[in-house]
């Protein structure tokens, strides 16, 4: 008898060890400001290809994405003084 493979990983794939870890936690909640930021962006955008662009979406769209890049700048410090300080 073959062993269905497919099947069996589909059972394990949810099994309790295979949680996130805290660690994996704790980065998803130091990351979750620029997702957050990104989920606006996206909205923005699908708002103005709902209809023509006006001026308000396009500002709309400009300020999220301003946003996004001040978030990926706070992110990014906050990495390189983690990593400069554990050196």
């Amino acid at each position: 008898m073959n062993p269905i493979v497919t099947v069996q990983e589909a059972v394990t794939a949810f099994a309790d060890w295979n949680e996130p870890t805290d660690a994996e936690l704790d980065a998803i909640e130091v990351e979750m400001p620029l997702i957050l930021a990104d989920v606006d962006l996206i909205d923005a955008q699908i708002i103005a290809m709902d209809h023509t662009p006006n001026e308000v979406d396009t500002r709309r769209v400009r300020r999220a994405l301003a946003r996004v890049l001040t978030e990926y700048r706070v992110l990014a410090n906050c990495t390189t003084d983690a990593v400069g300080g554990a050196a």
